[in-house]
């Protein structure tokens, strides 16, 4: 028969990971809030981390639960039971630990404050990115993540502590079913996944302190100091964004969207470019007051009706922005390094300076390494690759 023992404990949590202090046990609850702080270590053999929070800080509790089909039962001093098993370590990537970056002698305490989403299909590539921005900063200690997450990973959660120790971070929870229901299948089944539309709601889902956040996608390396992207003049935009006003904008849309005698007036008095959302500067504030989070969704309910669009979450966003945002130099989005939605094939850089490069499209340059059919662009994104082969073993 298989057994399950399941023991909340509350821990308010340091950031720290020498500093961890336990403060009561609760009764059994399952809780489901974010955001998600620090390290926590305990020795049983499965910890399932469920968070609630106050104005005041984090609460972390640990639900310890193991599945088996014998079990040996065991008593601490507290008198609290529990089972300890044998059980695989899942197959998550392994990553070396990154060198600790330091700030130089003119950084101030300002925060930059960074999102990023968080998948164990692009784990890799969310760790050569925080790598490479870390790496290039002039203050490195300044820049704060805020991860999100559509299910809970822990392994991913230890991976980024084992491999960025002194790393400033949050995790956030992002509920999928909020846009499930919208989705509408496009040419491509990755740009269908809810975690890819959770940057439409980084103003309901971060903190209240955190004012302007860089979007970016994990598929990306930064070579230049992300500082310079975080003070870029918004001029009263809510967004800014490279702007490439020399792609063909009608290709992003269905015949019948400019057909539609309503519908093709859309962007009527603006200059409407393309935009990738794979790197943006917002303004949390002003995209909470000024509703747009709802006017992105009202595109998708459109599109659930009519098929105006191809692509994933990137057509609402220029339905609703295009042309009124702030531009930002090219060189912060060489982006297309991935190929086509298709097919992947490789493409060569823009010419031009360059500070971010950006594998968007169906080639991911660690895939294409891993099978030794690199793009020549790929061994651009290899230095920043923290991965090591997985060893499976067993922990008791």
């Amino acid at each position: 028969m298989t057994t399950l023992s399941a023991i909340q404990i509350t821990i308010f949590v340091s950031f720290s990971p020498l500093k961890r202090s336990f403060y009561q046990k609760e009764k059994m609850a399952f809780r489901n809030n974010t955001p998600i702080l620090g390290l926590l270590s305990l020795p049983f053999p499965l910890l399932l981390f469920l968070v609630t929070t106050t104005p005041q800080h984090a609460i972390i509790s640990a639900v310890i639960a193991a599945t088996t089909t014998t079990t040996t039962t065991s008593t601490d001093n507290s008198g609290v039971h529990f089972d300890v098993i044998k059980k695989i370590v899942p197959d998550i990537p392994s990553f070396r630990e990154a060198p600790e970056f330091r700030n130089g002698d003119t950084c101030n305490q300002d925060r930059i404050h960074i999102s990023m989403t968080l998948d164990s299909n692009y784990l890799r590539g969310t760790m050569a990115a925080v790598l490479s921005i870390l790496q290039h900063s002039a203050c490195p200690e300044n820049v704060e993540f805020h991860f999100l997450w559509s299910r809970f990973e822990p392994q991913v959660f230890f991976s980024i502590k084992s491999t960025f120790p002194y790393l400033k971070f949050k995790i956030y929870r992002f509920e999928a079913n909020r846009v499930r229901g919208k989705i509408s299948k496009s040419i491509r089944q990755a740009l269908d996944q809810p975690l890819n539309y959770a940057r439409i709601y980084l103003s309901d889902i971060l903190p209240g302190y955190v004012k302007r956040v860089i979007y970016l996608d994990s598929d990306i390396v930064v070579v230049d100091d992300i500082a310079k992207l975080w003070e870029v003049d918004l001029e009263g935009k809510v967004l800014a964004a490279p702007e490439y006003c020399h792609a063909n904008f009608t290709e992003y849309f269905t015949d019948l969207f400019w057909n539609d005698p309503v519908l093709s007036k859309t962007f009527e008095g603006r200059k409407p470019c393309y935009f990738n959302t794979g790197v943006m500067v917002m303004d949390v504030d002003q995209w909470r007051e000024g509703k747009y989070t709802q006017k992105v969704e009202e595109w998708m309910a459109v599109q659930k009706q009519k098929r105006i669009y191809h692509l994933g979450s990137l057509p609402p966003f220029l339905l609703v922005l295009a042309g009124e945002l702030k531009s930002v130099d090219h060189r912060w989005n060489q982006h297309g390094l991935g190929g086509d939605n298709l097919e992947g094939k490789c493409r060569s850089l823009h010419p031009g300076p360059i500070s971010l490069l950006h594998w968007s499209g169906k080639g991911k340059p660690w895939l294409r390494l891993d099978s030794r059919k690199p793009c020549t662009v790929d061994h651009l994104w290899a230095p920043y690759d923290l991965y090591r082969p997985n060893i499976h073993h067993f922990e008791e």
